[in-house]
């Protein structure tokens, strides 16, 4: 099952290491405040979001009071990014480090004719607080060539014991974050997930997706995951039989990682499809259209470095990015032979999305 699980999260993650250790994303967003790391992770919240919530369905349930029908197999989905998901721009507050504020202070020509003693004051004032600022730069898909910067804004600061003051200018600093190791460049993002589906009690069908829980590393804690939907066909109760099968569906999911992450979908919608041949032998073309939404909250410490003889500043962030799907249209072929299903569709939305699935109906 571990081996399983370590699969899942290859698909899920693409190689990325949320550990505690050099690199690691986690480690990565420890420089970015929460307004630079909103803009930052927003393709990856609304790529998993996309992926959660497709794949739910290839047909609707039977239109029967009391039916068999059992399904379980594996999900295959790929979220694509729009082209202008690979960078970023908003405004905000950051809280510069100590080496960050003696760039900034240091291009006043005056500065070198400062006491040492006076350039501690002035580069403590710069790291105690936050500045409203500009920031922008590659998302965690942009180039890794492409580092965020942060535009400090021009203004006056004035070191009240000795009086003197300095005048800064508009200044841009560049942070070691760029596109993130596999995912820089990404067209897509990929994921698999155990599913099984459950039918028909009038017309009514229920499908979960479920991983046990399972501990990833003694610091970043545990991997949870799991959702359910259903789906339910009127024309159980109706009693002339319809031209074609039609469900309406709701479906609802959490994963989460640790402590960091933890993101919840939710869908809902109508859907229809067309059986063409026989139960165990059968073409059925569907399509549906569905409501969604995303919701991916992220939690991390912002820390601030002030130098060897101060303590740095440890932000706790927590902060939720919506992704930016909220509805799609789906389109899509099933085929079975005897046990084996096969299906995939296309989902049109902000973040077009493709999903396939195989599995072993009964």
């Amino acid at each position: 099952m571990r081996t399983f699980i370590l699969l899942f999260m290859i698909f899920l993650f693409v190689n990325i290491s949320f550990a505690q250790e050099e690199g690691s994303l986690e480690q990565t967003l420890q420089n970015l405040s929460a307004d630079a790391a909103a803009g930052y992770l927003n393709p990856i919240a609304s790529g998993f979001g996309a992926n959660l919530n497709a794949g739910w369905f290839h047909k609707a349930p039977q239109d029967k009071v009391l039916g068999f029908d059992f399904e379980i197999g594996f999900i295959f989905m790929g979220s694509q990014f729009p082209n202008d998901a690979t960078s970023f721009l908003t405004s905000g507050q950051f809280n510069f480090s100590n080496k960050e504020a003696e760039q900034i202070l240091s291009a006043d020509p005056n500065w070198g004719n400062l006491t040492d003693a006076i350039r501690d004051d002035f580069i403590n004032q710069l790291t105690s607080r936050a500045f409203d600022v500009t920031m922008e730069g590659a998302t965690i898909i942009g180039s890794p060539d492409e580092n965020i910067t942060i535009t400090f804004p021009g203004q006056t600061i004035t070191e009240p014991t000795s009086g003197e003051s300095i005048n800064v200018e508009d200044q841009q600093v560049v942070l070691p974050v760029a596109g993130f190791k596999e995912l820089a460049n990404a067209d897509f993002l990929p994921m698999l997930a155990p599913q099984i589906s459950l039918g028909t009690i009038y017309g009514t069908q229920v499908t979960l997706r479920y991983l046990p829980e399972a501990e990833l590393d003694p610091d970043l804690g545990s991997f949870k995951y799991f959702g359910y939907g259903l789906q339910h066909n009127p024309a159980a109760w109706l009693p002339m039989p319809l031209p074609f099968d039609v469900s309406a569906g709701f479906f609802t999911q959490t994963l989460k990682i640790g402590d960091i992450f933890k993101t919840k979908t939710t869908a809902f919608g109508l859907n229809a499809s067309k059986q063409f041949g026989f139960d165990a032998l059968n073409i059925t073309p569907y399509a549906g259209f569905m409501l969604e939404s995303a919701t991916m909250e992220v939690n991390y410490d912002f820390i601030v470095d002030r130098g060897p003889t101060l303590e740095p500043i440890v932000q706790k962030v927590k902060f939720e990015i919506e992704g930016e799907n909220t509805s799609r249209i789906t389109l899509g072929l099933s085929i079975r032979f005897l046990i084996i299903n096969l299906n995939a569709d296309y989902n049109i939305g902000k973040y077009n999305n493709f999903s396939a699935g195989i599995t072993i109906a009964i």
